[in-house]
């Protein structure tokens, strides 16, 4: 196969996949039609495939286009992000970085992450993979994610975990409920009341598993939910108290919700970063995780 292609080329593929038109992607990259359809005709001469089926109506990715698509997407985000570690941010298009992480961290870690990442790379986009553990860790071996936020245990063999912080389960449950005056609650007395739990598929519910292989229950619980935020909603609502991470509970100020540390046992999870093997991450992902590391101890002061 002839490399006879250039960052043009990829570039009009790109904006080809964005738009979804050949008019509106010749109109977006300031080129005229018949000059982007020589440079699709150019690309696809090189690589010896087609990646467009094309009618009169729409245009669509063949097989072999779509498999080629996170590669250039990955190849043009990284040079956008080399770039913008040696000029000025603000006068770049920008990437695209992309972080998996667990729910629970998506809404504790990555709003203040954000927020302070945005500061110093305006046209940088981020997009979140707000996903399970398992889904959390495959996105990063993949290299779909630049890194990810989860926590530790069955981890692939190519992914790296470095410990951000140590969080303890606690009870969840409305503060009008006999629970929430506890300063400490057994796990066998939260589960003498009505009581939510995640189901199997919860990265949540596999760590609780192997902490209490055998610990038993007088009563079944009430209602099996994914998320740890439907888990908030349903207790929330007064259907019963939860077993939840720590970071799941919005502050104490919260109108509704208290939650109680659990023992006996005292259950922890480590959450941390993943990274994949041997992969060098870009300026941008680095700026992300230097912020995301800092904020365990930043938050715990607010």
């Amino acid at each position: 196969m002839s490399i006879n292609f250039d960052l043009n080329d990829l570039q009009a593929f790109r904006a080809v996949v964005e738009q979804g038109s050949f008019r509106r992607a010749a109109e977006a990259i300031r080129l005229t039609q018949s000059a982007l359809s020589r440079r699709i005709e150019k690309l696809e001469g090189a690589l010896g495939v087609k990646l467009f089926e094309r009618t009169t109506r729409r245009v669509s990715l063949t097989n072999q286009g779509r498999a080629f698509l996170p590669q250039v997407e990955r190849l043009l985000d990284d040079l956008d992000l080399a770039l913008l570690s040696i000029g000025e941010p603000g006068a770049l298009r920008g990437g695209t970085l992309v972080v998996a992480c667990v729910p629970s961290a998506a809404y504790y870690f990555m709003p203040h992450a954000i927020r302070s990442f945005r500061g110093r790379y305006p046209k940088v986009k981020v997009r979140l993979i707000d996903v399970s553990a398992h889904e959390v860790s495959a996105a990063v071996s993949s290299g779909e994610a630049d890194f990810g936020v989860s926590f530790g245990g069955n981890l692939a063999p190519d992914i790296e975990f470095s410990t951000l912080m140590d969080e303890r389960y606690v009870i969840a449950c409305r503060k009008d409920h006999p629970l929430a005056d506890l300063e400490v609650v057994t796990w066998a007395q939260a589960y003498e009341h009505d009581y939510i739990t995640l189901d199997r598929s919860s990265g949540n519910r596999l760590v609780l598993d192997r902490a209490m292989p055998g610990l038993t229950f007088a009563r079944p619980s009430l209602c099996e939910a994914r998320h740890v935020t439907t888990v908030l909603g349903l207790v929330e609502a007064g259907l019963g108290v939860a077993a939840v991470p720590s970071i799941a509970m919005p502050p104490a100020s919260h109108p509704i919700l208290a939650s109680v540390p659990l023992i006996e046992p005292q259950v922890q999870r480590h959450l941390g970063l993943l990274k994949r093997r041997g992969r060098t991450l870009t300026l941008a992902a680095l700026e992300m995780e230097g912020l995301i590391r800092a904020l365990p101890g930043t938050l715990a002061r607010h």
